[in-house]
């Protein structure tokens, strides 16, 4: 059951789902199952419920464990087998991986709806998003397949030891709403986000199932799809940082707010909780435009959410904390007493006198030996010098030859010290006019992952920005002033040229613009690496790496073909 609560795409969970959903279109929500004996043990101890929607009268399939699908899809484990569709745990025998699979009757009345939202979050190929592998109808069945994490937790599950840190709850927040916000520009909503559809992996990142797939399995639609997805995220957020659910109603394991309370404050509901991500949770938890939190306005879309993240100050992870080593002490083994009588209290104990020097034939060899040695390196030694000294003499007498006194030969024997690499501590886009690029994927650029990115828009004209934008850029924090030498750039697209400046600046959100601040070094690469090196040495804490130029670049996950850039690593040295 483990296994299955960590990778198993949840569609079936649908407590809680009032309070995000079910105001968007009362037509299409789940109600209360009207045959509780289709609903398998996983989804009654998930607390769910549901109904069969509207024409959804088509019986299950009659799979079993050991079907195969297409030939090739083994299934495994029945997660939720519900309203006419079931979800396995499966293996795809041709690749010899996990995979989830989703099942329902070709003539189900939602089986357009389930194959047309697969294949459209499939084109997406956002990593931040649990990825659809396949959307097929065959043999009077649609089915979907999808990744399966088994490394990954739920956030259910988390949740059930206790809140999020801050740190975490930061990361949760900042990353799933970048996505959604991505998700949302390219049309596809999720409106089933809860926590069982959010998993963090075991590096970290936290990964969002069931996109645009899950509502259509359940018939769920919304007039104002942003504003339920960014509802929801506010929800989860809330519910990280005092692990209660933020409406009256129990879901999810965790218990509602009181009656008769209504929605007050995470930091009101518990002691210790950070004021800014309680704000944040109120402001995405706009309750029909009723946000009171503090007289800031609501967010209402998640790229509204992602701007105040990016005006918010990052919340550094928690200090990590080492505990003092034991005491050392001396075993009687190691004091050389082994297997000796313990001396009585208080009895003086005989010093051991050292052994006497080699005097036996053997010693006596030995020194002989060591002696020849030494006299032998000391002749050896006297010739290489007196060879050293004659020839050196015989060049000082050569009048043809010219000598040079330049004082580099003085320290031509010392080297310079190695480079070393900087830590970041924190970073924030920059933007000098217009809109920003991607402000929630900076912390994207130096998470030690080579797949993930920071990136700007697309443009239309180039290599050069102006004059639509003079530039992009992040700002980063290296905790205190440095000394800059260096620095290596991961970039995603190659082709023509990317060019890149770096500027010392005054802090996160410099007080001058581009043309104030002093220039460490500037490059320009056509591949998929930077390296910029100082022009002289600059002592800074804060550093601009600022793009002027980016190549042409193919259609992607995220936008058309145009002029664009990501940076997926950035490391600086000093």
């Amino acid at each position: 059951m483990a296994e299955r609560s960590t990778a198993a795409v949840d569609v079936a969970d649908n407590s809680g789902d009032e309070p995000l959903t079910a105001k968007a279109d009362q037509s299409t929500a789940d109600g209360v199952a009207k045959n509780p004996e289709r609903i398998t043990e996983h989804d009654v101890a998930q607390g769910s419920g549901g109904a069969e929607g509207p024409g959804a009268k088509a019986t299950p399939p009659e799979l079993h464990s050991g079907h195969k699908l297409a030939r090739r899809y083994r299934l495994e484990d029945c997660v939720t087998r519900l309203d006419g569709f079931s979800s396995w745990r499966a293996v795809d025998e041709k690749l010899r991986r996990a995979v989830g699979v989703h099942v329902l009757p070709a003539d189900h009345s939602r089986a357009r709806a389930v194959l047309a939202a697969a294949r459209s979050s499939a084109l997406l190929g956002d990593p931040r998003f649990v990825q659809v592998l396949d959307a097929v109808e065959e043999n009077d069945l649609v089915y979907v397949v999808h990744e399966w994490l088994p490394d990954a937790t739920e956030l259910t599950t988390l949740l059930s030891a206790g809140p999020l840190e801050p740190h975490d709850a930061y990361q949760m927040v900042s990353q799933v709403s970048a996505a959604m916000a991505a998700a949302h520009r390219e049309g596809l909503a999720h409106l089933r986000l809860n926590p069982n559809a959010l998993l963090r992996t075991s590096t970290g990142q936290w990964r969002i199932r069931g996109l645009a797939v899950n509502a259509a399995l359940r018939g769920i639609s919304s007039d104002t799809p942003q504003r339920a997805d960014t509802e929801a995220i506010g929800a989860l957020l809330y519910a990280s940082l005092v692990q209660r659910w933020p409406y009256e109603s129990d879901a999810y394991g965790l218990a509602g707010l009181p009656k008769d309370v209504g929605l007050i404050p995470p930091d009101q509901v518990r002691a210790g909780v950070h004021r800014g991500l309680s704000e944040l949770a109120m402001r995405a938890l706009v309750n029909d435009g009723a946000t009171a939190s503090r007289h800031e306005s609501p967010c209402t879309t998640p790229e509204e959410l992602v701007k105040a993240i990016g005006e918010m100050p990052r919340i550094r992870p928690p200090e990590t904390t080492f505990s003092a080593p034991p005491d050392y002490q001396r075993t009687t083994y190691q004091q050389g007493t082994y297997g000796r009588p313990a001396p009585h209290p208080g009895s003086t104990q005989p010093v051991a006198s050292p052994p006497p020097p080699l005097q036996s034939r053997t010693g006596k060899a030995l020194k002989w030996a060591v002696s020849a040695l030494l006299i032998a390196a000391l002749g050896l030694g006297s010739w290489q010098l007196a060879d050293a000294l004659m020839e050196r003499g015989n060049q000082s007498d050569d009048p043809n030859r010219s000598q040079t006194t330049d004082g580099n030969e003085k320290g031509s024997g010392e080297k310079k010290p190695a480079a070393e690499p900087l830590t970041i501590d924190g970073a924030q886009e920059y933007v000098a006019s217009g809109e920003a690029q991607a402000p929630g994927d900076v912390g994207l650029t130096y998470d030690g992952d080579s797949s993930t990115y920071w990136r700007t828009n697309r443009y239309n004209d180039g290599p050069e920005l102006a004059p639509y934008k003079p530039g992009v850029g992040i700002v980063y924090d290296l905790g205190s002033s440095q000394e800059v030498s260096a620095a290596s750039i991961g970039l995603r697209y190659p082709g023509d040229h990317t060019t890149v400046h770096l500027y010392a600046t005054d802090s996160l959100t410099p007080s001058t613009g581009v043309d104030g601040m002093q220039e460490i070094g500037t490059a320009t690469a056509s591949g998929t690496s930077l390296s910029v090196k100082a022009s002289k040495s600059v002592k800074t804490q804060y550093v601009l790496l600022w793009i002027t130029a980016v190549p042409n670049a193919p259609t992607d996950g995220y936008s058309g073909a145009g002029y664009k850039q990501a940076v997926t690593d950035v490391k600086f040295t000093g």
